[in-house]
């Protein structure tokens, strides 16, 4: 889905107030379902989550967290629900073997770093991750899900936008009201910069709670080149603000909804009109395992990699919770 424009327009917009009372009803049930207590897993489990709908940079933290679990001598797995992808699982990903129409496109990325197992039902799939080697499982998504309980849960917020308007779904973005989800929180991820996260972060530091900043740092050499960028990620404009800040010389762009299923009539024109502005099409990883393979190969991939200010403090924070040798 494409989020509407009302949720980043202010609280008072007249859509999000009559929206109110069915936010409200939304509200009550889903913060309800979060304060369940949670079936321990069998080992610790490390949730990247957000405090709401859509993409904030979740997928880059989490294997951002994976690696430093590995530097503390940890054999992390991921957990995933597979998020339009057709099987229910528990099945482990294979990235040789499926595509993003069997897991959905971000376990095809974790998998490519560590064992991953996608599970509509995360209880079910932890075993899993033990069987696949795993002490320690790194969950993508799942901070409102009481399945599971974690030992450890960062909220990543993408700091262009923060919270939007602040109001829970349908009337804005948040998954549950904000003030029912910090006891849930361990430590806040925010990732680039802007006023709405900074909103955001002064309030995580308030209630004591770490602010781990972070910023997505792209590969390669993009000085000068002329590219037509298109994505359908959480928000394309984060992507193309990146590569305009490599150097790269942007001459157009195209947003789809996050997990666009691209057509091959729409990458056609795609291709069209990189070939008329005598530009390279470029898009994300994730983008970019959804592509048919004989479409694939003409699409470069802009690699980006998140990379956190004080690491040793993130890695603090996970040692924390590994058991002691």
């Amino acid at each position: 889905m494409r989020p509407p424009a009302f949720w980043h327009a202010g609280p008072g917009h007249p859509v999000a107030r009559a929206l109110a009372p069915l936010a409200a009803l939304y509200g009550w049930r889903s913060a309800a379902r979060m304060d369940r207590r949670g079936t321990p897993g069998p080992c610790p489990i490390v949730c990247i989550g957000n405090f709401t709908l859509g993409g904030a940079g979740k997928t880059p933290t989490a294997l951002a967290v994976a690696g430093l679990l590995r530097d503390l001598g940890a054999s992390p797995a991921f957990l995933t629900r597979g998020y339009g992808g057709r099987l229910a699982g528990p099945v482990r990903v294979d990235p040789d073997r499926h595509a993003a129409v069997d897991t959905g496109d971000e376990p095809l990325l974790l998998a490519r770093f560590a064992p991953t197992i996608v599970a509509r039902d995360r209880l079910a799939g932890a075993p899993h991750c033990i069987e696949a080697g795993a002490d320690v499982i790194v969950m993508d998504d799942g901070l409102q899900s009481p399945a599971l309980a974690k030992a450890l849960s960062f909220a990543v917020v993408d700091a262009g936008v923060g919270v939007g308007n602040g109001r829970v779904f349908p009337a804005g973005p948040l998954r549950v009201p904000l003030a029912r989800q910090w006891r849930h929180i361990h430590g806040l991820v925010l990732i680039g910069a802007g006023a709405p996260g900074e909103t955001v972060a002064e309030d995580a530091a308030h209630r004591g709670l770490p602010v781990h900043r972070a910023r997505l740092v792209p590969e390669g050499d993009w000085a000068g080149r002329r590219v037509l960028a298109f994505a359908g990620i959480g928000r394309p404009d984060k992507m193309f603000a990146t590569l305009r800040e490599a150097g790269a010389d942007v001459v157009a762009t195209r947003a789809f909804a996050d997990h666009h299923p691209y057509g091959r009539a729409e990458l056609g024109a795609l291709a069209a009109e990189a070939e008329r502005l005598g530009a390279d099409l470029v898009t994300t990883r994730k983008d970019h395992v959804r592509l048919p393979p004989e479409f694939a190969t003409r699409v470069t991939v802009l690699p980006v990699t998140l990379a956190f200010v004080d690491a040793g403090a993130v890695a603090a924070q996970l040692a924390d919770i590994l058991p002691r040798p």
